[in-house]
C-alpha cells in the first residue's frame, strides 16, 4: 500500500482510470435523472441517493469478485461462429432494456402523460419501481464500468479508489442534472434520445461490435450545447 501512494505510475494510473469512470458514470446519472423527474421531490432525492449508494455498491462488490468478473468473458455458446459471454449477454440485456423504457418514456412526453404514471400507481408503488429499474440499469452499467476498470488497472486499490472518487463526483452531479431536467422538459426529451443510444452501444458491444465512446460523448455534448443556446433564446425572448 506504501508503495502505492509513492509510486507515480499508481497515481497517473489512478487519474486516468477515475476520469474515465466518470465519464461512464455519466450515462448513469443520465438514466437516473429521467427516471427521479416522475415522482415527487422528496421521493425523488431519496431515490436518487438509493440509486447511487447501489451502484457504489455493486461496483465494489463486483471488484471484489474479480475472478468471477473475468470468467464472464469467457464464451458460454456460440451462435453462426460468434460467442456470448455471460458479458455480452447482460450488455444485450440492459441495452435493451434501456431502449425499451426510454422509447416508452418518449410515448408518454409525445401523449403529454407527464406524472400520469406515478399518480395512478401510487407514490408508494412508483418508488419502488422505480428503484427496480434503477437496479437493474446499475447492474448493467457498473459491470461495464468495472470491465473496464480491470482492463486499465492492475491493482486493486487503485480500482476501488477510482470507483470510490467517480460514484462521489456521480453523487455530487446528480442533483443539479436532476433539477435541469425536471425544470426544461426539452432537455428531458434529449435526455431519452441520449439514453436509446447509449442502448444501442450496448447492444452492439454485446455482439462484439464496438462503437467507440468519444462518437456517442461528443454527440451528446453537441447536443446539449445547441440545446443551451435554445434555452437561453426562450429565456431572451421572454424577457423582450
Amino acid at each position: 500500500m506504501i508503495e502505492l501512494l509513492t509510486s507515480p505510475e499508481a497515481w497517473a494510473a489512478l487519474l486516468t482510470l477515475t476520469a474515465l469512470e466518470i465519464v461512464l458514470g455519466i450515462d448513469n446519472v443520465i438514466f437516473l435523472s429521467v427516471l427521479v423527474s416522475r415522482i415527487p421531490e422528496p421521493q425523488a432525492t431519496r431515490a436518487r441517493q438509493i440509486g447511487l449508494a447501489l451502484a457504489l455498491i455493486f461496483r465494489i462488490v463486483l471488484l471484489s469478485v474479480l475472478v468471477w468478473l473475468i470468467g464472464l468473458t469467457q464464451p458460454v455458446f456460440t451462435i453462426f461462429e460468434m460467442g456470448f459471454s455471460w458479458r455480452d449477454l447482460i450488455l444485450i440485456g440492459g441495452g435493451l432494456f434501456l431502449i425499451a423504457k426510454a422509447t416508452h418514456e418518449i410515448h408518454g412526453e409525445v401523449e403529454a402523460r407527464e406524472g400520469g404514471e406515478a399518480a395512478a400507481q401510487g407514490p408508494q408503488r412508483a418508488f419502488f419501481w422505480i428503484i427496480l429499474q434503477i437496479i437493474v440499469v446499475d447492474l448493467v452499467f457498473s459491470l461495464d464500468s468495472i470491465i473496464t476498470a480491470i482492463g486499465m488497472a492492475k491493482d486493486l486499490e487503485i480500482m476501488i479508489a477510482a470507483v470510490i472518487i467517480a460514484c462521489i463526483v456521480m453523487y455530487v452531479s446528480s442533483g443539479p442534472v436532476a433539477r435541469f431536467v425536471a425544470e426544461h422538459p426539452t432537455t428531458k426529451m434529449l435526455a431519452l434520445a441520449f439514453l436509446v443510444l447509449i442502448g444501442v452501444a450496448l447492444v452492439a458491444d454485446g455482439f462484439e461490435f464496438h462503437i467507440p465512446r468519444g462518437y456517442i460523448y461528443f454527440a451528446i455534448t453537441f447536443s446539449l450545447a445547441v440545446e443551451v443556446f435554445n434555452i437561453m433564446a426562450r429565456k431572451n425572448r421572454k424577457r423582450a
